[in-house]
């Protein structure tokens, strides 16, 4: 039988203030899991955790942080697990790094990227870990890109974090399968999100197009021809943090109308 309740169950959900990271704190909440927020803005974040309250009717919390400086994040989690508890769940989910060819980015565009990404993601996991291990219950869910599987044009510094947190990712689901905690990656397509909507704006301006003509040109890509929506990713990533998907680890899977054009 389906099994998809998260009562009594607890999750971090990171840069949940809009898009993907929204929508999947309010898959998680429906589903009967208490939400942790994390991101930069307390405005927005506490706009976001009314918004989940009234979902799952209990008392979430959120916590204002900037991914730019993996010390302070460490330091800020640690301390706010001390009254939270136990967390269960850990969806890390932050904004890509900007456009650009990869044989004009500098050093520092991929450090500034590795901290965001790869580093915040394993300090998040080292602060949840025990506690996972204690109710030998975890999910571990990155979300990611497609660029894991085929890397994007333009996106030099992204495909290559991206690839980076992936391989970690791999490597740490055979480490904690044993101790009943999942890891898996969702590798989101072109998803209408502020993040896509720049992308195509930044695209309109370098090539002296309309933001329409570019927008048709990526979806003739794209096998469904149309864009993806934060509900539709949002949908994987609660199903992965159920109890239903309790034997499926080290996955990437692509959630892209079908343009990925691989096998695996």
């Amino acid at each position: 039988m389906l099994n998809l309740s998260l009562k009594n169950k607890q999750a971090i959900v990171c840069g949940s203030t809009q898009g993907i990271g929204l929508a999947s704190a309010m898959a998680l909440a429906s589903q009967g899991a208490r939400i942790c927020l994390l991101a930069r803005n307390e405005a927005s974040l506490k706009k976001a955790c009314a918004q989940i309250d009234a979902i799952n009717n209990d008392k979430n919390t959120y916590l204002a942080v900037d991914f730019s400086t993996p010390e302070a994040l460490k330091v800020a989690v640690e301390s706010h697990l001390k009254e939270i508890g136990i967390v269960h769940i850990l969806v890390n989910n932050t904004g890509g790094p900007p456009a650009g060819l990869i044989k004009d980015a500098s050093i520092e565009s991929f450090y500034n990227a590795y901290d965001m990404h790869l580093a915040c993601s394993h300090i998040l996991m080292q602060a949840v870990l025990m506690g996972m291990q204690k109710e030998s219950y975890g999910r571990i869910i990155n979300i990611i890109s497609t660029s894991v599987k085929i890397p994007l044009k333009g996106l030099g510094v992204s495909n290559t974090t991206r690839g980076a947190v992936a391989s970690w990712a791999k490597t740490l689901s055979n480490e904690l399968a044993q101790d009943n905690i999942t890891v898996n990656n969702v590798l989101p397509g072109a998803t209408n999100t502020a993040r896509l909507k720049g992308i195509i704006e930044n695209k309109a301006k370098k090539l002296g197009k309309s933001k329409e003509e570019v927008a048709a040109s990526m979806l003739a890509e794209i096998p469904m021809n149309r864009f993806g929506e934060a509900e539709e990713v949002a949908a994987l990533v609660a199903f992965l943090a159920s109890p239903s998907a309790g034997y499926i680890t080290g996955t990437s899977t692509a959630v892209d109308g079908g343009r990925t054009g691989t096998i695996l």
